[in-house]
């Protein structure tokens, strides 16, 4: 079988998996459609929490901007990963204990107002749809390259699986959804590195392989940067962003998991506080399996692609290269006409994004043309989105079939998995935390759980939509995220756990300044044409959100302490909840 019929029976199998287990495990009440009834086991919660934790961004992008920025992209690394650890271990089993549903619930309580729960709906649903965007681009690119139909078509069948098992299953059939898509997508993450570093080093481990050396004894780092040099790029082992950008970026990417909805949420499923902290250490366990392996699988990506690539005739090139190309996301223009692909350093084709025309228009090499014209760009000839370097690795590396059709399930489990996560935010924002608990508090547990359905149908449109049109490449849709979460919920949710004299003129002033900063510079410097020389202290727009996160501590704090602390009731509900107990 060629790799399109292996695609087709492994993601057919998985989704028919999917589907089966969203059938068996369908919501019957508002619990199980929220909360999963709150009967999950640790170890089943940490797969779907690592699941639904390690999105598109972790299993699609982060090894792909790792294999380009290089040591500069270990910030997503360190974001990530420590991010989820201060979640698990400083707010999950005090908001577990709490015992509600999401985290407006939280907020509307906390804070003993409509307005404060409000205020949140509106930022959990924002929040939430600037990192769907980056889930449903990342389910378009899987099926253009591999069930080879339009990225857009795509999009739309991906939105078509998560509207039956979210809207039919609610949290209880995601939660176990999830479960299969982190087995799935940790061995389509794993199988590749463990081909690919038994094949460079012997050594079939990829953590380990990634410090050794090739067969002719040269260390793998140290041969990726001579390639690199020798091109013009900058070595792939040094840094080369600011120090202080990097730590505005890595705290951003932290502060922003810790304010997250969609992986909060995870630890209302189970049945006490200690189970959520078993389950956060299962999560922990499942996700360090996924980290540990992506600064490998960038490594090898990155050097096999130039091994390949740089200074060979389009004709001669690998197949790999017209494939992608087809799905849009290589292109290739001959600047000085020889035929032969430069590869360098440089925006190819100015900072754009190449538009090509349809398929039969081909140049005399018979590379694709591109409908956007001669653009302004570098010596660079190729362009290559970051977005395809895990799932092309396997093919440029020369990989067995069903092993590429094996990353391409993958790719889909993680996207989908967080897709869902995500869907259940937005649904629940809208039918408990907006309908139930402020529009319509009379409103029958049967009409709640039908308001949820079509929010949740609601909301998968909205999502394909932002997969069809995406703001950016899938991490960086994905850090926006971050530090709208970072800016707005993470103050919030921290000083209303460890300050009980925090109010709630601070929350709701704090979270709307520390929003509404951070979106006006990711908009300003990344939408309306600001260039990086324009960056305030030379902090990028992914790295924003802990300065929006600081300004948001810097109001909140002073108007707490200005306006009346809140009653009674609540100081002792929160001098609660961080007692230890079993609840």
């Amino acid at each position: 079988m060629d790799v399109q019929a292996w695609t087709f029976l492994i993601v057919g199998v998985t989704f028919a998996l999917y589907i089966g287990i969203a059938i068996a495990t369908r919501a019957r009440s508002t619990g199980e459609f929220y909360v999963a009834g709150k009967g999950v086991s640790p170890l089943a919660n940490g797969m779907a929490t690592a699941a639904d934790w390690m999105s598109a961004a972790s299993f699609i992008s982060m090894a792909g901007i790792i294999a380009f920025a290089g040591m500069d992209g270990s910030v997503y690394l360190m974001g990530w990963t420590g991010g989820y650890v201060l979640l698990a271990l400083l707010l999950a089993p005090y908001l577990r204990k709490f015992g509600k549903f999401t985290v407006p619930d939280f907020m509307g309580d906390r804070y003993y107002s409509q307005i404060a729960r409000i205020v949140s709906v509106v930022c959990a649903i924002f929040i939430s749809f600037t990192y769907i965007a980056g889930q449903m681009r990342g389910v378009g690119v899987v099926f253009s390259r591999f069930l080879e139909v339009d990225i857009n078509l795509g999009v739309m069948i991906g939105m078509g699986l998560v509207f039956f098992y979210a809207v039919l299953g609610g949290m209880k059939g995601i939660t176990y959804t999830q479960v299969a898509q982190y087995c799935i997508l940790i061995f389509a993450y794993t199988i590749p590195a463990f081909f690919l570093a038994f094949m460079v080093t012997g050594n079939p481990i990829p953590q380990v392989a990634l410090g050794g050396t090739d067969a002719d004894g040269v260390g793998l780092l140290a041969k990726l940067d001579g390639m690199l040099g020798d091109l013009g790029f900058k070595s792939y082992t040094d840094y080369h962003k600011s120090p202080l950008d990097i730590v505005c970026i890595t705290g951003a990417l932290m502060l922003g998991t810790a304010g997250l909805p969609h992986v909060i949420i995870r630890f209302f499923t189970v049945k006490r506080v200690k189970d959520a902290r078993s389950s956060a250490g299962w999560a922990l366990l499942f996700i360090a399996i996924l980290y540990t392996t992506a600064p490998a699988i960038a490594v090898f990506a990155r050097t096999n692609m130039l091994a390949t690539v740089p200074s060979v005739s389009y004709a001669e090139a690998p197949k790999w290269v017209s494939t992608w190309e087809d799905t849009g996301l290589i292109a290739w223009r001959d600047r000085n006409d020889d035929g032969v692909i430069q590869h360098g350093p440089g925006a190819a084709f100015g900072g754009k994004k190449p538009v090509f025309f349809d398929e039969e228009t081909r140049g005399k090499h018979g590379e694709r043309l591109l409908k956007n014209g001669e653009v302004e760009g570098t010596g660079n000839e190729l362009y290559v989105d970051r977005d395809i370097m895990v799932l092309a690795n396997p093919e440029i590396s020369g990989l067995p079939d069903w092993v590429i059709a094996l990353v391409a399930a993958g790719g889909l489990a993680a996207a989908l998995s967080t897709a869902a996560g995500l869907l259940m935010v937005i649904s629940s924002a809208v039918s408990h935390d907006l309908v139930k608990r402020v529009i319509r508090p009379s409103i029958s547990e049967r009409s709640e759980l039908r308001v949820a359905r079509i929010a949740a149908a609601v909301a998968v449109v909205c999502a394909g939509l932002l997969g069809i049109w995406p703001p950016d490449y899938v991490a960086a849709v994905v850090a926006f995220a971050f530090g709208l979460a970072a800016s707005s919920f993470f103050p919030a949710i921290f000083l209303g756990i460890f300050w009980k004299r925090f109010n709630m003129p601070g929350a709701v002033i704090g979270m709307l300044c520390g929003i509404g900063f951070t979106t006006w510079y990711i908009l300003e410097f990344k939408f309306l044409g600001g260039t990086s020389e324009g960056w305030w202290w030379g902090i990028s727009p992914e790295g924003i959100g802990s300065i929006g996160m600081l300004l948001n501590f810097a109001v909140a704090i002073p108007i707490a302490l200005m306006t009346a602390p809140p009653p009674a009731e609540v100081q002792r509900m929160v001098e609660d909840i961080r007692i230890p107990g079993s609840s």
